[in-house]
């Protein structure tokens, strides 16, 4: 396998030089997010988004019409069969789904050494042992435990499973992720991996996802609370203050509205 194509990962303004991208035009919101494609030889070891000018499926399409998963050899994959998620469990009826990204939103991962690393994960790439060091960004642990109390939490990451598993087993001490998705369940549309949450098995209306990448949620940008790109800021503060928002969330009956309001916020 190509050592550079199984972890999703982003620039860091701190190591390349920023690109300047354009806004998704099917982006509800007028959050700027800047995600931009990274260069290093393994980069895209955690996958690449080709770029955020991605337009939206025809509005006038319906969840069967929606492109078909591609591989990235260019091959097609059969839909699949059935949903992503298993049926919910009974501890979580009622609940709403919140599907959280990964990487820059939950941690950052390199192959450059990292002295202060919360974890060093072993990936073997054909045939060798690489290490990969990843940072926990600021107050993960306190969110991810006020989310496990609120909400049916489901991993959703665009980077491979023998990366992003065994990171998210040191991550997610308190089994918080009811399910992990990986690059398998997205949808390869327009160069980009998108998370189509219609695929789920979920009410859309009861879906939220927590991304830093708009190409993520393209099809969904209604659903979506957006955060900013974590590397290394340790003074970070936006899990933490995303968890009242998520208290209150958690106790309306449709997340549209309250979802909207922040958007226009």
């Amino acid at each position: 396998m190509d050592n550079t194509s199984i972890i999703t990962q982003v620039t860091n303004p701190k190591e390349e030089e920023i690109i300047s991208c354009t806004q998704d035009k099917g982006a509800q919101c007028n959050i700027s997010l800047k995600k931009q494609r990274h260069r290093s030889i393994f980069g895209s070891l955690f996958c690449c988004f080709r770029g955020y000018n991605v337009e939206p499926p025809s509005s006038n399409n319906n969840t069967s019409s929606l492109p078909p998963l591609v591989e990235e050899n260019g091959a097609i994959q059969k839909p699949p069969g059935k949903y992503l998620l298993p049926e919910l469990k009974v501890s979580d009826y009622g609940r709403k789904c919140v599907v959280i990204d990964l990487d820059e939103t939950l941690v950052h991962s390199s192959f450059k050494p990292i002295n202060n690393a919360d974890f060093i994960v072993p990936v073997e790439i054909d045939g060798t042992i690489h290490q990969v060091y990843v940072l926990k960004r600021p107050h993960v642990d306190e969110f991810l435990q006020k989310m496990g109390e609120l909400y049916e939490c489901v991993l959703f990451t665009a980077s491979l499973a023998k990366y992003a598993d065994p990171v998210a087993d040191l991550l997610d001490r308190w089994g918080v992720f009811k399910a992990r998705l990986f690059r398998e369940s997205c949808v390869f549309h327009r160069g980009n991996y998108v998370k189509d949450l219609s695929r789920l098995g979920r009410e859309l209306g009861k879906v939220i996802i927590v991304d830093n990448s708009p190409a993520s949620y393209i099809f969904h940008p209604e659903n979506a609370v957006p955060v900013q790109s974590w590397f290394d800021d340790m003074m970070d503060t936006e899990l933490l203050d995303l968890i009242p928002f998520f208290e209150a969330l958690s106790r309306e009956e449709d997340v549209y509205s309250m979802l909207h309001k922040l958007c226009n916020r």
